[in-house]
């Protein structure tokens, strides 16, 4: 369990929460502190590239890949994060369309 901070607009849907269940699942497997490490490198190594850098981190991908699967964390392995982590072709623009679409539901969503 952990602490969700948010936007007072943004709603706490059954959605959100699962992705950051994804992201506490991430944390846990790799101490805490290493995931945050893992995420600001690889954040900054993907700002070079063409795409999106937020939406290119692995811990990112898996969790907005498998948020709507509320059964996901009963199947996954662990480190399942690592498949993630090399950019699969024809995936880029679906998730940048994704991640406008998500920044506007999580402020209007009812789910």
């Amino acid at each position: 369990m952990g602490v969700l901070f948010v936007h007072p607009d943004v709603h706490i849907s059954k959605r959100l929460i699962n992705h950051e269940r994804i992201h506490t699942a991430q944390m846990r497997e790799l101490a805490f502190l290493p995931f945050y490490l893992i995420y600001l490198i690889e954040w900054l190594l993907r700002l070079v590239m063409k795409d999106n850098a937020y939406m290119s981190i692995g811990f990112e991908r898996e969790a907005y890949i498998n948020e709507n699967d509320y059964d996901y964390l009963n199947r996954r392995k662990h480190y399942a994060w690592v498949k993630y982590l090399k950019k699969k072709k024809g995936k880029t623009k679906h998730n940048k369309k994704r991640y406008k679409r998500k920044k506007q539901s999580n402020i209007h969503n009812d789910d």
